[in-house]
């Protein structure tokens, strides 16, 4: 068994782990390279005009201090860079990019260990990796790694940026270029670039860097990205606009940018937009005093630096990306949820979270405005009439979260909880972080744009009522976000906040009415645990911290849910000590005088002066001691109920079972690390008695952790406690035959060898800590570990016994801290700590002021060295022996034999590596060179041994060199046995000793990450910024072991082998890899890949053993086993050839487990097999960016940085290195060709090398002409995926020799920038005039074509490329491109053709839900005709002919997919033979669309897109009869035909577009919903292409935008479509043909164009709604008005639309208009909650009221449930008259006899009233307002005559108020709630009867009008 050292690492994370709240940690957190500090600059506090450069080595101070040893000076580490940088630039000159990114790693090490850095070094750098990211044609995960190492240097956005504007600039134009082709890629070279991602890297980067392009360059930045923004490309360019433009000078962008916004209909726009808005805003939130100066930075305007017709809009959109369903009914819900836009899942929610980006815009936002005096400029503190707090943002923020308030509860949970409760986590977080900053004396924030006190107060006032509503959510993510978000606010504004939280929870510990309930109490409680115990933050809350945690108590119990949140209590006691209560007299108190004023109320949650307090605290904390012990005690009772232990992990129980464990032991390592020397007494004694009178079985390791808490605390006092009881124990139970029974697999616990295993656990527990504790009993561990080791003969035994040797010679010979108290120890052990330690609760350190104890002090002790070299000699040593002896006799080993060398294998080691001699370094002397291999960067990191000439180190090196002889030795007799499965135990025991041999040194990667994210979440726990300097202790504590273990792990990497190491690496790991046995492969496979990542070189030396292994005659197993190794992913980009090969050649094992694995694995190896591979590997190119700034960086450095002569042979090198990879490839494509066309190879292989070989094409040399013809004669393969991929590799071959021949430099090949020949560009002076050329006639002789206008939507690009009518020029084709084309000119014939045809006939199998054409086919005869100029058209016709008119589907697809591909390829055709094939088609066209049938007629419409004239002369008649008549069909094929013709033609489709749009309108009235629905998208695309700004040229557009109220052209003109008005039955078609065309376009990016229209028809889809004799109709009209009334609106359009919708309400005379009316209207209140005015909220109000008094029932009701929500959204200061309005007309209603005429009347007016008094009630569902208790009383006489909807209403009252209603009920005089019970039926408060009486009343209806 190996050095455990994964199991220690895990267990110090969890003793260490503070488990406050969950936190959501940002990607940089969880990277292996960031230590982040709470404060990112610890010296932030010093002066600001120190350098950076000074501030970075106070910081680096911070770090260096805390370790226990010395570290290197900075002269040396900066020694260190430089030779690094010498090794970046020597590669980079040689362009060997590979062995580059190994440098990288090694310069990611050193940034790891935090020295400073200087700006200039550091701007130097980031251009060097810039300038490496755009080298065109390099592997994409290069780029990735460069990409990220800029990100690296460039720092986090989240903290201090390393670099600012001044200190570099970067070019974006290169940038752009390299950008350019991955987004707009060539259509035929788009498919072979697969997913690579590229683009995305490249927008990172710019991201990343776009603060450093020249600001100067925006209008040319703007020049160039404008005129390529179209509405098909803005999904595309907004990103680029995004990324790109730096966050200054925003007033020349900032226009344009809303402008776009707000012309599309796009949430991924919403999202993007959103977040560069929020980008911006925290940028220039410090004004002129910030990065960009007085020129560049933002001037404020009405909101920050946003207008209020922007603000708006942000708002409005903000709401939106909410995902909140408006609306109080059932039915409207489900409605909206119909079509929300939720997210797909809760990781889309964290992935994108748009809402994140509206609250950076927020935030920044929140300042009180010009003309409102300010408290911090010294005038009277005033707020603005209507504004919170004197802020427009925070107004904003407060309608917000009031209107979306109801959704926060839990019974009103969703999708929508998540990103609601996230939101409020974040705001608080990002507020903290801005008032933290404006606190500090560097803050740039003008004063006047500051936070105050009354905005912190007033904007935690706005989020604590939802904050307290979401904290009992469903869900433990909300509930996480919301005890965040509280955490935040409760440290920002105690008093607001603590009263509240304690009084929730008493309530919740106090009377557990749901188990959730509590566990959130719990969690929360370690949340707010800083302000709890704190009295400077909230002096009342300490005495509160006794009597919750006895509350607590009971929760420790496994049927207990909440017993897991035990985990997240204890972090209220890091920052308190739990002791005795001293005596009065020792109690330091204040001694004045204080008394509590009379009439003051004692509530607990009242803050009284320090005397009180403190008084009340000591008297609080008495019961410490008993608290003390009643937890110990029920912790022990916890453990004898725990399941039995089992399994192979020794578990106990379940996974419920393990987590409850987990938590009880950080909680208990907490509580005894805190206990005062008496208490901790008390503790142990009570242990140790329940340890010598109790065995359990099933509690053995739990209580092992017990003790080891205790251990942990006072290591000497607990191991002088346990030690000698544990010792005779364990010599008693070996005497009497304990774990005498032999055996070697994992087993269940003997129950005899419970007491053996029980002492055991104990004394693992004891000797964990503590090394100096371990020195007074060195020869009784000793011996009792050689008794262990001789008598423990079962596996549970000998495992245990090596787990204690693990402890004791970590506790010996590690670095760790010793001290993990709130407190240093200096503190702790003052005589006055003790008489007022609960000054010192929750009290924050500095780093500076940090004093970290460490286990020896400063490394291990000589005393403690030499114990471990006495382990080593009498107990490790006599093992090897053993295990040596049985080694060489291993022909007669029996089960006695086996368990013996299984028990001595399993003790660990402990080794330190030195220099070692290489004997195989595995480098080519031809191409590789010495001076290059990467070597680990050698950092102090505490080893206990460094001295080679010490003879201990001598000793250990020898023992260490001795177990790699033993494994070995051990590994090749286990080779010899026979019958093996007998030893798989002894062979899996080997595997873990060469584990230990390799791996056990330093950390693993593993290990470093687990103990990063544990410092991340104990850093974010306490902290409130990213700014702030304190935190507690343990979190730095923390930090400093993350950074020592950061110096282990980089000793980890990149280690040398010798040959010891090679030995056991290829004849005993690489064998075992093979093993046919697949527990031992497995192991064995997992220990090789962690080995290969450590060792340099190691794959390598490994892979010729393993490609022998997959050679045939192999075992199955042998094969399997290789094929593993060999598919790893850390594999794989090594191999080339020979593993190709190799996959080939498996075609000869039949095992179908064999053959699976090959084809997983040939095509995961296909992302490494691209043209940019060999590219990368053999890089010819130029490099004039990094040339450029490899001589900055040598500028840089000293002269010396640069090894002249290593350059020069790596550059010399680098010639070879080209060639033979060059050659290498060759020879890799002629093996793969030859197995390939083998008579006997199967066809799953030549499909396979097919892939291979097209992988192999690349565009800087033309593919042989034999390859050329094997792809060939594979298209006439009979199976269709390689008849597909050979196709495809023909038009792979076509396309790069086609590029080849065009480009004429490096740049113009790899960045796609040539020009072909028979193009040309020609200036667009007049875009009108160049727009109406195009619609006509084509000059015969200086006439051109253009094939794309992909400008001139916004604005025009200056050229735009044409294809003259006379061509004489010719394809430049070199002499290997003739062989290739000479290659495929022989192939194709007459019979190539028809055989061609008949494969394409051939209906597919492959189930298709449509019928359309294979675009590899199409695109293969594309390529074909552009190639040979239509030299086979002669012989392709006559094929195709009879394919056309024949009945058969699939041959008429065979033959639309060669005549799409013969006319799309006709494009450069000479003229004559482009006639030909004209003259051929024209007569054949009516034919072709007569035959179509509605399953092949998309076959002809694809294909009929290019024939201009003859799809415009179709003839449209819409007089068919029958939906099966000739005419109707013949409609049909014409209607496809113009739609997908408008689409492919766009914008020159607008000359005839207003023909068509007069012939669909007059002929919306159709009867066939085909026909309706062909029409509308016609129309909606008619609408797009129509829709074009167009300016002239940028400036132009700039200008408009900055001027002109309406620049795109988007506002509502003064035409109105006129709705038809004929027959009831043409009223329904052309209706349902309008609203199709409604829900297209408004559903489409476009939908501003349908504005107008659909206001126009508001009338009549209000109208349609009410139409039940047409459900169609009546669904879409719905569906429409929804859409409508949730688009987003200009602020300018909003007043317009409420006109309209309220003038539909008010004038309409069918009650069903208004009640679907009503839906709509509230929608779109609260999407443009902001943007509607006084006026207009008043006129809904009117609307509302008018409706409350309807004479339909259901209308009423609509109206109460519209009027609550608007009433909670703005309305609240109108409440008083309203509620006075109602009961007035209440008690004015005198109710007739039902006979009487005037019955109905009243009954109306009466119903109306309680309906408006039910809706003021309803409209705050979550509190009691101050008017609500009177209304029990005037109410009083109405409910008698209305009983039933007084009941519902009380009854929903209770419900809403039952997580308050200790608190509510208080607002309630006696009387009042007597009145309340009577609603609820009787004077019962049972939950049961109110719900009963709820459902039934719900059964009946409320009132009943007369008829």
């Amino acid at each position: 068994m190996s050095l455990d050292i994964s199991s220690l690492i895990s267990e110090f994370a969890e003793e260490f782990s503070s488990g406050g709240i969950s936190v959501v940690m940002d990607e940089e957190d969880t990277s292996v390279d960031v230590l982040e500090s709470p404060s990112d600059d610890i010296a932030a506090e010093l002066v600001s005009d120190r350098s950076a450069y000074e501030k970075q080595k106070a910081t680096l101070q911070t770090y260096l201090d805390s370790l226990p040893y010395e570290c290197e000076s900075i002269d040396v580490m900066q020694a260190k860079l430089e030779y690094i940088v010498g090794k970046l630039i020597v590669c980079a000159k040689s362009k060997n990019w590979l062995v580059l990114t190994t440098w990288d790693a090694i310069l990611q090490c050193w940034l790891q260990m935090r020295y400073p850095m200087t700006t200039s070094t550091r701007a130097t750098l980031v251009r060097f990796y810039y300038e490496l990211c755009l080298l065109p044609g390099i592997e994409v995960r290069f780029i990735r790694s460069w990409a990220d190492m800029l990100y690296r240097l460039l720092g986090s956005k989240t903290v201090k940026r390393k670099l600012e504007s001044t200190d570099l600039q970067l070019p974006w134009k290169p940038l752009w270029d390299v950008l350019y082709k991955e987004l707009f890629p060539k259509s035929r070279l788009a498919e072979f670039q697969g997913n690579r991602n590229l683009n995305n890297i490249l927008l990172y980067v710019a991201e990343s860097c776009k603060r450093y392009f020249p600001a100067t360059d925006i209008p040319d930045m703007l020049e160039t990205f404008l005129p390529i923004l179209t509405p098909d490309t803005t999904l595309t360019m907004i990103p680029v606009l995004t990324s790109f433009l730096p966050p200054t000078h925003t007033h020349i962008y900032l226009p344009v940018i809303f402008r776009i916004w707000e012309a599309f209909n796009s949430h991924i726009m919403d999202d993007r937009f959103l977040e560069f808005a929020g980008i911006l805003a925290e940028e220039h939130v410090t004004g002129q005093e910030g990065f960009a100066g007085e020129e560049g930075s933002a001037a404020w305007k009405d909101v920050g630096i946003w207008t209020q017709e922007e603000w708006l809009m942000l708002v409005s959109k903000g709401i939106e990306s909410l995902y909140v369903p408006v609306g109080n009914s059932g039915v409207l819900r489900q409605m909206l949820l119909r079509h929300a836009k939720v997210p797909k899942s809760r990781k889309q929610l964290v992935g994108s979270v748009p809402w994140l980006n509206y609250l950076y815009i927020q935030w920044p936002s929140m300042v009180q405005y010009a003309g409102i005096p300010h408290p911090l400029l010294g005038l009277p503190s005033s707020q603005s009439i209507g504004y919170l707090a004197g802020s427009k943002a925070l107004d904003s923020l407060d309608k917000l979260i009031t209107s979306t308030e109801s959704f926060f509860h839990p019974s009103n949970s969703g999708h929508w909880t998540f990103t609601l409760t996230n939101l409020l986590q974040r705001l608080t977080v990002e507020f903290a972080d801005r008032w933290l900053e404006e606190q500090q004396p560097s803050c740039k924030t003008p004063v006047a744009h500051r936070l105050t006190p009354s905005l912190r107060r007033a904007f935690v006032d706005v989020l604590r009522t939802p904050a307290f509503l979401a904290m009992f959510s469903k869900d433990s993510f909300s509930i996480s976000m919301a005890q965040g978000a509280l955490r935040t606010m409760a440290l920002l504004e105690p008093t607001l906040i603590m009263p509240e939280l304690l009084e929730r929870a008493y309530g919740g510990l106090e009377v557990v009415n749901e188990t959730h309930r509590t566990t959130a109490v719990l969690k929360m409680l370690s949340g707010i645990s800083l302000p709890l115990v704190s009295e400077t933050i909230w002096r009342p809350g300490q005495k509160h911290l006794l009597p919750l945690l006895e509350l607590c108590l009971p929760g420790i119990d496994l049927r207990h849910a909440a017993c897991e949140a035990w985990r997240s209590l204890h972090a209220p006691l890091w920052f308190c000590v739990v002791w005795d209560a001293p005596g009065e007299e020792l109690m330091e108190v204040d001694t004045e005088d204080t008394h509590i004023p009379e009439g003051v109320e004692m509530s607990p949650f009242v803050s009284l002066g320090k005397q009180e307090e403190r008084t009340l605290v000591r008297e609080s904390t008495a019961g410490f001691a008993d608290w003390v012990t009643s937890l110990f005690r029920r912790v022990l009772a916890l453990y004898e109920n725990l399941p039995e232990e089992g399994g192979k992990k020794k578990t106990t129980g379940g996974k419920s079972e393990e987590t409850v464990l987990k938590s009880i032991k950080s909680m208990l390592d907490v509580v005894t690390l805190h206990l005062s020397d008496q208490l901790f007494d008390l503790v142990l004694n009570l242990v140790f008695e329940y340890a010598t009178t109790n065995a359990k079985s099933n509690a053995i390791r739990a209580f092992g952790q017990l003790v080891a808490c205790l251990a942990r605390a006072q290591p000497q006092k607990t191991l002088d406690k346990f030690l000698p009881s544990c010792i005779s124990r364990i010599q008693e139970e070996l005497k009497y035959g304990a774990s005498s029974v032999r055996t070697t697999s994992a087993h269940d616990l003997v129950p005899s060898d419970t007491t053996l295993h029980w002492n055991m656990s104990i004394l693992r527990g004891c000797l964990a800590y503590g090394a100096h504790a371990l020195l007074n009993h060195k020869e009784d561990i000793i011996n009792l570990l050689s008794l262990l080791l001789n008598k423990t003969k079962n596996e549970r035994g000998y495992t245990s016994t090596a787990a204690i040797v693990t402890r004791v010679m970590h506790a010996l010979s590690g670095v760790y801290p010793s001290d993990n108290r709130f407190v240093n120890e200096d503190v702790w052990n003052q005589s006055e700590f003790g008489k007022s330690h609960n000054i010192q609760w929750g009290r924050l350190y500095e780093a500076k002021d940090v004093k970290v104890e460490w286990h020896g002090y400063q490394v291990p002790s000589a005393e403690e060295v030499q114990f471990i070299l006495d382990i080593l000699d009498r107990v490790a040593a006599p093992a090897l022996d053993k295990i040596e002896t049985l080694a060489r006799s291993t022909q007669h080993w029996d089960e006695v034999v086996r368990n013996d060398f299984c028990r001595q294998v399993a003790v660990p080691l402990v080794h330190e590596e030195g220099p070692k001699d290489i004997v195989h370094p595995c480098l080519d002397p031809e191409t590789e060179l010495e001076g290059l291999l990467v070597d680990h960067l050698d950092v102090k990191a505490g080893f206990i041994l460094t001295d080679l000439n010490d003879p201990r180190y001598q000793q250990a090196l020898q023992h260490r060199i001795r177990f790699g002889n033993v494994a070995h030795l051990a590994a090749v007799a286990l080779r010899r046995i026979q019958g093996g499965e007998d030893h798989l135990d002894a062979v899996v025991a080997v595997v873990k000793a060469i584990d230990t041999y390799f791996l056990d040194y330093g950390m693993s990667r593993g290990d470093f990450i687990t103990l990063q994210k544990n410092f991340a979440q104990s850093r974010e726990v306490n902290r409130v910024s990213a700014r702030q300097k304190e935190n507690s202790r343990i979190a730095w504590v923390k930090r400093a072991q993350v950074y020592h273990c950061g110096r282990l792990y980089i000793h980890a990497l990149y280690r040398r082998r010798s040959s010891l190491d090679d030995t056991l690496l290829k004849e005993d790991l690489a064998e075992l890899c093979l093993s046919p046995y697949t527990r031992v492969r497995r192991l064995a496979q997992n220990v090789l890949h962690s080995a290969c990542g450590s060792y340099v070189r190691a794959t390598r030396y490994i892979l010729p053993s393993i490609f022998n292994a997959l050679s045939k005659g192999n075992d199955p197993d042998r094969i399997k086993g290789a094929l593993y190794v060999l598919g790893n992913k850390g594999t794989e980009p090594l191999l080339r050839r020979q593993y190709l090969v190799a996959l080939l050649e498996c075609q000869h094992e039949e095992k179908p487990s064999i053959q699976k694995l090959v084809t997983t694995f040939s095509t995961e190896c296909l992302i490494h097999l691209s043209e940019e591979v060999i590219r990368t590997s053999a890089y010819t190119a130029p490099t004039p960016g990094v040339d450029s700034s490899i001589r900055t960086l040598e500028e840089e450095f000293s002269p010396a940085v640069i090894d002249r002569k290593l350059t020069k042979a790596a550059v010399e090198c680098a010639v070879k290195r080209i060639k033979q990879c060059l050659e290498e490839t060759n020879e890799t494509v002629r093996s793969i060709l030859e197995i390939a066309s083998r008579p006997t190879t199967h066809w799953r292989y030549v499909h396979m090398a097919v892939k291979f070989l097209m992988g192999f094409l690349r565009r800087d040399a033309v593919a042989p002409p034999e390859l050329v013809r094997f792809f060939m004669e594979q298209t006439l393969s009979p199976q269709p995926g390689i008849r597909a991929s050979a196709e495809q590799a023909i038009v792979k071959t076509a396309v790069l020799m086609k590029i080849r021949a065009y480009a004429k430099t490096d740049d113009e090949l790899w960045l796609c920038k040539w020009q072909s020949p028979f193009a040309r560009t020609i200036s667009i002076n007049n875009p009108p005039a160049f727009l109406a050329q195009l619609y006509q006639p084509v000059h015969e002789i200086d006439g051109f074509y253009v094939d794309l206008v992909d400008t001139g939507f916004l604005a025009w690009t200056k050229t735009i490329k044409c294809y003259p009518v006379n061509l004489t020029n010719s394809v430049p084709w070199d002499s290997a491109s003739r062989q290739c084309l000479q290659a495929m000119h022989s192939f194709i014939g007459e019979g190539y053709l028809t055989q061609l045809a008949t494969l394409w006939s051939q209906e597919s199998s492959k189930a298709s839900g449509s019928p359309h054409l294979h675009a590899e086919n199409v695109i293969f005869m594309i390529t074909l005709a552009k190639l040979f100029n239509g030299e086979h058209l002669h012989l392709i016709l006559p094929v195709v002919e009879p394919l056309m008119t024949d009945t058969d589907k699939f041959k008429q697809a065979a033959a639309a997919e060669m005549l799409t591909g013969l006319l799309r390829g006709s494009k450069h055709w000479p003229k004559q033979t482009r006639e030909e094939l004209w003259s051929w088609l024209t007569p054949r066209f009516d034919v072709i669309l007569a035959q179509a049938k509605p399953d092949t007629v998309s076959y002809w419409t694809s294909f009929l897109e290019p024939l201009v004239n003859w799809i415009l002369s179709l003839h449209l008649d819409f007089q068919g009869d029958s939906a099966f008549s000739s005419k109707f069909l013949s409609l049909t094929k014409a209607l496809n035909i113009i739609v997908v013709f408008i689409d492919s033609v766009g914008v020159r489709f607008n000359g005839v577009s207003e023909k068509y749009a007069s012939i669909f309108f007059n002929n919306a009235d159709s009867n066939y919903a085909e026909i309706r629905t062909s029409i509308a998208n016609a129309l909606c695309l008619i609408a797009k292409y129509q829709w074009r700004p167009a300016y002239p040229s940028v400036d132009a557009l700039l200008a408009a935008c900055a001027e002109s109220p309406d620049p795109l052209q988007i506002r509502w003109k003064n035409e109105r479509f006129p709705p038809p008005r004929v027959s009831q039955s043409r009223y329904d078609k052309v209706g349902l043909t309008m609203l199709l065309w409604l829900w297209v376009s408004l559903y489409s990016p476009e939908a501003c164009l349908v504005r107008p229209h659909a206001m126009a028809l508001l009338p009549e889809l209000l109208s349609m709604s009410e139409l039940s004799d047409n459900p169609e109709l009546q669904k879409y009209s719905s569906a429409v008005l929804r859409v409508f009334s949730s688009v987003h609106l200009p602020p300018s359009l909003t007043h317009i639309v409420l006109e309209n919708l309220v003038s539909a309400i008010q004038s309409s005379e069918s009650w069903r208009i208004r009640l679907h009316a009503l839906p709509a209207l509230v929608v779109f209140f609260y999407r443009n909650l902001l943007t509607i005015s006084s006026n207009g909220v008043l006129k809904i109000m009117d609307v509302l009221l008018d409706c409350l008094s309807d004479e339909n029932v259901e209308v009423r009701e609509m109206s109460s449930k519209t009027l609550s929500g608007v009433v909670r959204c703005s309305q609240r200061q109108n409440i008083i008259p309203l509620k006075n309005r109602f009961i007035s007309l209440a008690r004015s209603v005198k109710l007739p006899s039902r006979t009487h005429h005037d019955y109905g009347e009243s009954l109306r007016k009466l119903h109306s009233a309680i309906l408006g008094l039910c809706a003021l009630i309803e409209s705050f569902p979550y509190s009691v307002e101050p008017w609500m208790p009177s209304l029990t009383e005037d109410t009083q006489q109405i409910r008698r005559r209305s009983r039933r909807r007084f009941v519902h209403c009380a009854s929903e009252f209770k419900k809403t108020h039952q997580d308050t209603w200790h608190k509510d009920q208080l607002a309630f005089d006696e009387d009042q709630l007597q009145s309340l019970s009577t609603m609820l039926v009787g004077t019962s408060y049972c939950g049961l009867t109110v719900s009963v009486v709820g459902a039934l009343s719900d059964q009946w209806p409320y009132l009943q009008t007369p008829r």
